[in-house]
């Protein structure tokens, strides 16, 4: 049976209507996924002139998602007008736009113009389309590419919200132990600490090792659009969080760490966070057949054994006013500017914040 555009009507979803959320939830229940309209920023329905859904697609920033079409719909045109229409909106604020889906319709995607950047079977792979693409990142990676004598490269990768002594010592120790150091810093702003505020903290809080080169993470690590589950609150440790992160390492493995030559990966022991602890195990089982080696340094204690550094302890305390009991895990640069008077709008927005990055 053939279709034309014409046979397709375009709404977009009233959150706010309940009837609406729930023909939406219905609808992509019969398709087996769980619609959580909190999970998203814009959902599209596409009904025939029957007034019958025949297929929706939602964004949450630059990422699609609930991209799903009714079965007796999925050789027509509503696919490709879904996705055109819901990539146009992205393109219209970002630069690109990604999409994760089943491996299995990876090539669905790939007849309308996406690339493929990843895959971590079987539940995902993870697709790219716009006018920046991954090549355009490594080409940034070459541009700050130091020259060594020998493969002692290492890299950290680190979010540092805030900058504390811990993630310095993390640093300083990859520092010493090799020629140079990548310091990649997680540059998507869904952290508490904008990404400019932790850059400058960091920058100023290594300033005496000649061997780093700090690096932005781009929107290939780390990233709300490929590792979206890091920034969750209250996520759990499952197959959909495990995968997420496998999609990360590999992206690292087969991207990064040939442009740069890197040959070792530092990384602090995870006692708190589950999606951290998984992205940990992931490396240890990804990165190796790669070339490099995983370094897993304890995570620094002061005192007690168990009064582990924590930058979630740090913004819990200042959430509570307590700041002046973590003041010790904190390097000098991010103790006086938390103290000061440039930290009090960003102090006062982690009280009212339930972030939990």
């Amino acid at each position: 049976m053939n279709f034309e555009d014409t046979d397709f009507r375009q709404e977009i979803l009233d959150t706010e209507n309940p009837f609406d959320l729930q023909l939406i939830k219905d609808f992509l229940m019969e398709q087996g996924f769980e619609y959580k309209p909190e999970s998203v920023d814009f959902t599209m329905i596409l009904y025939n002139l029957n007034d019958e859904i025949i297929g929706t697609g939602s964004l949450r920033r630059k990422t699609l998602k609930y991209v799903v079409v009714a079965p007796k719909f999925r050789e027509t045109t509503a696919f490709p007008l879904i996705i055109t229409t819901l990539s146009s909106k992205v393109l219209e604020t970002y630069k690109r736009c990604f999409v994760y889906t089943r491996p299995e319709t990876a090539k669905i995607f790939q007849s309308l113009g996406f690339s493929l950047i990843a895959t971590a079977e079987p539940l995902f792979s993870v697709l790219e389309f716009g006018y920046k693409t991954i090549k355009d990142y490594q080409d940034y990676l070459k541009a700050n590419k130091a020259n060594t004598r020998t493969a002692n490269v290492a890299s950290v990768v680190v979010n540092c919200n805030p900058f504390t002594k811990g993630h310095q010592y993390l640093i300083e120790k990859a520092a010493s132990e090799n020629e140079h150091l990548y310091l990649f810093v997680v540059q998507e702003d869904l952290s508490v600490f904008p990404f400019e505020t932790r850059w400058n903290l960091i920058k100023e809080g290594i300033k005496h090792l000649d061997n780093v080169t700090m690096l932005n993470s781009g929107q290939y690590i780390v990233s709300g659009g490929i590792f979206p589950n890091y920034f969750l609150k209250n996520e759990s440790w499952n197959d959909v969080s495990a995968k997420q992160a496998e999609v990360d390492v590999r992206i690292f493995a087969d991207y990064v760490v040939p442009t740069l030559d890197i040959t070792r990966r530092y990384i602090g022991s995870e006692n708190y966070c589950h999606t951290t602890a998984s992205y940990n195990t992931q490396m240890h089982s990804i990165l190796p057949s790669a070339g490099v080696q995983v370094i897993e340094v304890e995570r620094m204690a002061l005192g007690d054994a168990d009064n582990y550094i924590s930058a979630s302890k740090v913004r819990a305390a200042i959430k509570e006013d307590r700041l002046d009991e973590i003041l010790n895990f904190l390097p000098e640069v991010t103790k006086d500017f938390l103290l000061s008077d440039d930290s009090a709008i960003l102090r006062q927005r982690i009280k009212f914040t339930d972030r939990r990055h």
